[in-house]
C-alpha cells in the first residue's frame, strides 16, 4: 500500500495518538456483506470530530454565537484490506501540517488483528460564518494543532 500523501509508513503510522472506535453496523455494508466504501467518510467525521473535542478546539465552534466554523475542503480515502459487518475498527486522526486557515487531517483505520485497513486525508478549513470566507486560526489554535503534530 503507498498513498501519495504517505513517506515512510512506519513513521507516519508511529505518529498517530488519538483514536476513536466504531464497529461496522449491518447497515453499512453492501450486499456482499463488506463495509460499504461511502461509510469511510462517516468514520472519518465522527473521528474528526471527537479529535477536535480532545484538543478542545469544538468548543467555540459549537457555540451558536460563534463567528467561525470548520468545513472540509477535501477528502480522500485509500482502502486497504476488506472490512466486514460487526468488525471493531479504531480511526486513528492526527493533525499533518497546518495552513493560515487550514489544516491537513491525516486518518488511519485499524482493526482488531493492528492491521491498517483504509487510510486518508483531507483538508479542514476554518470559515467565517457570516461571509464564508476564510478565517485564520488564532495563535492559540495553530499552537494547540502544533502540539498534536509534534
Amino acid at each position: 500500500m503507498r498513498a501519495k500523501y504517505i513517506e515512510d509508513m512506519e513513521l507516519w503510522e508511529s505518529d498517530f495518538q488519538f483514536y476513536s472506535e466504531v464497529s461496522v453496523r449491518f447497515s453499512e455494508t453492501d450486499m456482499y456483506g463488506h463495509l460499504n466504501n461511502t461509510v469511510t467518510f462517516a468514520y472519518f467525521e465522527y473521528a474528526r470530530i471527537e479529535y477536535f473535542k480532545h484538543i478542545q478546539l469544538m468548543n467555540d465552534w459549537l457555540n451558536p454565537k460563534g463567528e467561525k466554523i470548520p468545513v472540509v475542503a477535501d477528502l480522500q480515502c485509500d482502502y486497504v484490506k476488506q472490512v466486514f459487518f460487526d468488525e471493531k475498527l479504531r480511526i486513528y486522526v492526527k493533525a499533518n501540517s497546518i495552513g493560515s486557515s487550514s489544516v491537513d487531517i491525516h486518518y488511519m483505520a485499524k482493526n482488531d488483528k493492528d492491521e491498517i485497513v483504509f487510510t486518508g486525508r483531507g483538508s479542514i478549513v476554518q470559515i467565517e460564518k457570516k461571509t464564508g470566507r476564510a478565517a485564520k486560526w488564532s495563535e492559540e489554535e495553530r499552537e494547540v494543532f502544533q502540539k498534536s503534530i509534534n
